[in-house]
């Protein structure tokens, strides 16, 4: 297994096996978890982070170059949901129904329901910071590099998200009081 980045980006620029798996091991988590915020589906999502690696086998000549790996691969995760949006037929987009949860499933399944319709009605750039920064684990700084705007940007996406959220979770309970 690579000891540095700068090893990791060499065995990956060389096509090595172990580097693909140890990247993989290393990232792909975070980036099906990220892409599952963004998109909204397992499915779509476990395509998307399939495209990446897919793309990384690609064009492992150019990894050489990369300056951080992590920002690389979130920005290739963004591009590729971005891509897979544009293909998504208008019922898998935002608007795609969430399973209500059986009867049985008690009050967390329907807390976790109402979170998921309310993150999708978020507009996509504040889900995408969403997505980044919980799902990915990515700082602010890294969200602003794949993002391609300013941290105080990315900062900003994410504290009017979670204002939103607050207040749309507030409303649910209001309306089950």
């Amino acid at each position: 297994m690579p000891a540095t980045p700068d090893d990791l980006l060499e065995g990956l620029a060389a096509g090595r096996e172990e580097a693909f798996a140890a990247l993989y091991d290393a990232y792909g988590a975070r980036l099906f978890a990220a892409a599952c915020g963004m998109l909204g589906s397992r499915e779509e999502a476990e395509d998307v982070v399939q495209d990446v690696f897919v793309g990384l086998v690609q064009t492992r000549a150019r990894l050489r170059q990369v300056e951080n790996l992590k920002a690389y691969l979130f920005a290739a995760l963004r591009h590729a949901a971005m891509h897979q949006m544009g293909r998504a037929k208008p019922s898998q987009s935002d608007t795609a129904e969430i399973a209500m949860p059986a009867a049985d499933a008690g009050p967390d399944a329907e807390i976790s329901r109402r979170l998921e319709v309310d993150l999708r009605r978020l507009p996509r750039e504040q889900r995408e910071v969403i997505a980044l920064h919980i799902d990915g684990g990515l700082t602010f700084a890294e969200v602003a590099a794949v993002l391609d705007v300013s941290p105080n940007t990315a900062a900003s996406r994410y504290r009017y998200a979670m204002e939103k959220l607050r207040e749309a979770m507030k409303e649910s309970q209001r309306g089950t009081v």
